[in-house]
């Protein structure tokens, strides 16, 4: 059961790095205006047609783009070949702005000045086109519950508490993540109403059940990453799956049931969580789904995108 927390102290966290990052980057936007200004040409921009040549100035051009999105997370938006913002772009048609790096976490994101105004960099740069984002999306926890950190979540297999460990899952998931998210998602707030006028719609998500198999990517061996769960596992004595899909059902509803009661605070009306659980096949079959135990493979990832288009 989640501990109900109050998030007035995390709110107000994300309104001052708000602040103070929109205060640097109108020092900033000057400092550009100051050497626009100092130029002495001026470029000017040309449409070219698809097929070649230039458009006349007077010319009509229908911009084919579903929309401009917005992305700052983990691995889930940032994955070789595949994952869900480029299947947005060349699934959906969506142009997406992207801050998202592979192992971020949710206190990454939350507490690091660079990430925050990173992302109201980007933010700007939609916004001197004249558009508007359709949607922020947020993708980030795994990284803080996974890898090296995992096994302090577990209960010995062999002691009379086998399983996740209760204390230790409040204090990560309800308290530590709680309050990382409510931080990044009010300042992501704060700075889309200060820079557009208006909240924008932000989606976040808690993942799908992975199988906790011992696969990397590639494999992990020597330098590459993972795996993420099986060392942590077998560290505790956990050696058969089905144990462990009952351990990573838990921690993922658990994570989820988090983001769900972030996602309802009145504060974030315009705050969408998108429920993942179910989408991945974990049967006999699940290796076309799963790349590896944290990763998506390419028609993972297609279903996955295809809930996020639905939601934005």
């Amino acid at each position: 059961m989640a501990t109900k927390r109050n998030p007035r102290r995390s709110l107000a966290v994300g309104r001052a790095m708000a602040e103070q990052t929109l205060r640097r980057r109108q020092r900033a936007r000057r400092t550009r205006q100051r050497a626009l200004a100092a130029r002495s040409t001026v470029v000017t921009r040309h449409i070219v047609a698809s097929g070649g040549g230039a458009v006349a100035p007077a010319a009509r051009v229908k911009l084919t783009s579903a929309g401009v999105l917005i992305a700052e997370g983990d691995s889930w938006f940032d994955y070789p070949l595949h994952d869900v913002l480029k299947d947005l772009e060349d699934l959906y048609g969506y142009d997406v702005e992207s801050v998202a790096h592979k192992g971020d976490t949710v206190e990454d994101m939350a507490y690091s000045d660079a990430q925050l105004e990173d992302f109201t960099r980007r933010l700007e740069k939609v916004l001197r086109t004249g558009v508007k984002p359709r949607a922020v999306l947020v993708s980030g926890g795994g990284n803080d519950i996974t890898g090296d950190q995992f096994a302090m979540l577990l209960n010995h297999a062999a002691s009379g508490i086998g399983g996740l460990n209760g204390a230790v899952m409040t204090g990560i998931i309800d308290e530590r993540l709680y309050d990382a998210y409510v931080t990044i998602l009010s300042a992501v707030t704060a700075i889309c109403e200060q820079q557009i006028g208006e909240t924008v719609p932000i989606v976040v998500h808690g993942y799908d059940y992975p199988v906790p198999d011992g696969r990397g990517f590639l494999g992990g061996w020597w330098f590459l990453p993972g795996p993420w769960l099986d060392p942590g596992f077998r560290q505790k004595g956990y050696g058969t799956m089905a144990r462990r899909r009952l351990v990573i059902k838990e921690l993922i509803d658990r994570f989820n049931t988090m983001l769900r009661t972030v996602s309802r605070l009145p504060q974030f009306g315009h705050v969408k969580h998108l429920d993942l659980r179910g989408t991945l096949s974990t049967g006999p079959k699940y290796k076309d789904w799963w790349a590896n135990e944290l990763h998506p493979g390419p028609k993972g990832f297609e279903a996955i995108t295809a809930k996020f288009a639905a939601a934005v």
